[in-house]
Formats: structure tokens, sequence, C-alpha cells
């Protein structure tokens, strides 16, 4: 009997739920026949479709998001195990190792909310603030699309291999929830930002927003409130050079605040 159909070989999983942003949290448990390679997401799925927790115990389908499903949309962050991570990218077999004999499971895996960011349900947040937070540092390179400006400033190899792995940010918010600068009640924009303005400050036409972006990065919540804590490196799920760029972003603003005090 494979791992399909064996009733013995399950997965436990403990999630944090809540219905509402204004009522108390509360756990339940669910068990989700165990597949080879599954991830959190296909566990999430079967809940959905068979929403009845370990006590036989009929419950709502547990609320979570996701879009791509393969680490690029960014969309399931969750705090997995006590760490936050991709729900798409967590799987379930190096998350609980099986256990012999009829009936056992592995450890429990446990699902929670990320904190730093509002609750709407269960594990579905609103990182509004984030991609708010992108177009205040105004993190775009500026085109006029009213008329063809012909073909754009030719990029070097050197610069493009600089700025790739910064390109490679999926706004997912696990740098930010892993911060400890970073908290509901202030204004700090944390490592996603940071790697986002040297993303665009050394583009060609990107720098022309360059300034703007500096007096973003010297306001509140901006580069000096960072302590450089480097817990944004370690849960990083695309392995952005956020160190090297705060230290970047810090020099930047560094010389345009020299700048702006001698009046260059």
């Amino acid at each position: 009997m494979n791992d399909q159909t064996n009733p013995g070989r399950a997965v436990i999983l403990r999630i944090r739920r809540q219905d509402r942003p204004d009522t108390l949290p509360r756990w339940e448990e669910f068990s989700v026949p165990r597949r080879p390679n599954m991830n959190v997401i296909a566990c999430l799925q079967f809940i959905a479709a068979n929403p009845l927790t370990t006590d036989g115990t009929k419950t709502t389908p547990v609320v979570y998001d996701s879009g791509c499903l393969e680490e690029v949309c960014g969309a399931c962050t969750m705090v997995i195990n006590g760490k936050v991570r991709q729900a798409c990218s967590a799987l379930v077999d190096k998350l609980s190792e099986p256990t012999s004999g009829a009936g056992a499971a592995g450890e429990p895996i446990t699902l929670e909310p990320m904190r730093k960011f509002p609750i709407v349900r269960d594990l579905s947040v609103d990182r509004q603030r984030l991609f708010d937070d992108l177009a205040r540092a105004k993190c775009w390179v500026p085109i006029d699309g009213t008329h063809d400006l012909g073909p754009g400033p030719t990029i070097s190899d050197e610069l493009q291999e600089e700025r790739y792995p910064l390109s490679r940010c999926i706004s997912c918010g696990c740098c930010l929830e892993a911060c400890p600068q970073y908290t509901p009640a202030n204004r700090f924009v944390g490592a996603a930002i940071f790697s986002q303005v040297n993303l665009f400050n050394v583009h060609p036409t990107g720098k022309a927003l360059k300034d703007d972006r500096l007096d973003v990065m010297m306001g509140e919540g901006g580069i000096a409130d960072c302590s450089k804590a480097g817990n944004c490196v370690v849960v990083c799920p695309k392995d952005l050079p956020n160190l090297k760029s705060i230290a970047t972003v810090g020099r930047q603003a560094t010389l345009a605040a020299l700048k702006n005090f001698f009046g260059g």
C-alpha cells in the first residue's frame, strides 16, 4: 500500500486561526494524508476540501493567500514551525519526519500568520504597508509613456550582474516579519525597501529619482533606524544581498545629507 492510500501515513497540522481582526485567535488541528513531495499548500488544499479537525469537529476551510505556487508571487508567506517562509516551497517531509506504526504521524507542523501585518483572517494578512512604502520610496523607473522614447540606455554586463540579485525580490515580507526593528507601531520600511531603492538608484534611467528616494531614506523609518540585525538575510527566500543594500543605501544617504548640508 502506498503513501497516498495508507491511513497510517498522515501529517498533523496545528493552525492558528482567527475569524476576524477583532476576535480572539484559536488553535485547530487537522490530519492530512501524507503524499510524497507534498508541500504545505497541498495540505491546506486538502483541508479546504475536508474541513474536519482531528477530534471530528466540522469547521470552516482555513483562509490563506497563494498564487503562483512557484515561490515567485510572494503571497503565501506565513510562519511555519516558528520560521517565516513561503508555504509553497515548504515540503512536508522536511518539516515533519514520518513515524512507523498504524495511525502514527510525525511531529505536528505549526502554521501561524505573520504578526507584523494586520490580520485579515486565519493565515491571511494585509501587506498593504509594504506596497505603500515601495510607492513612498518611488521604487520604479520613471518613463514618460505619452510617446515613443526609442531604445533605453545600454546596461553593462557588470551592472546587470549587480542589479539582477536585487531584482529577484518578490515582496513576500519575510524580511520584515523577521526584523526586530519592523513593528506595527513604527514607520520603519525595512530591507525589502532598501534593496529596491538600491536596485533603482543604480539604473541609468531610474537614478533620475535618486534624490527623492534618498530623502525618504533619510526621513522617519529610513536607513538610520536599521539595527543591522541580519535576520533579513537569513529568511530571504531569494537570497538577496540585503546587508549589502543596507550599507549601500546608508552610504548614499550620508553623501546626500552632506551635500544638502553644504548646499552642494
